[in-house]
């Protein structure tokens, strides 16, 4: 019964003044900051390529429905109100 009462347990909490872990008592540079940002943010450019390029492919392929943006840049056509 002691070792289900101990994993049920949270850790104690440090002290008011005390870093919550290890990591954090050692603060970064401003060199390392950056280089972490331009690599996230690279990271999230690549994402969103990966997922334009792929709703281009559904919307050619039929997969997926083309919002009305998309509509009005692929077939403007269907927009214009001359004919009436």
């Amino acid at each position: 019964m002691g070792a289900e009462e101990a994993e049920g347990t949270p850790p104690p909490l440090p002290a008011t003044g005390e870093p919550a872990t290890t990591a954090r008592a050692q603060p970064i540079s401003a060199a390392q900051f950056l280089s972490w940002k331009q690599r996230k943010d690279a990271e999230v450019a690549a994402r969103k390529a990966e997922a334009a390029e792929k709703r281009a492919d559904d919307i050619a392929s039929g997969a997926a429905q083309m919002n009305g943006r998309e509509l009005f840049q692929h077939e403007p056509w269907v927009f214009d109100n001359n004919i009436y």
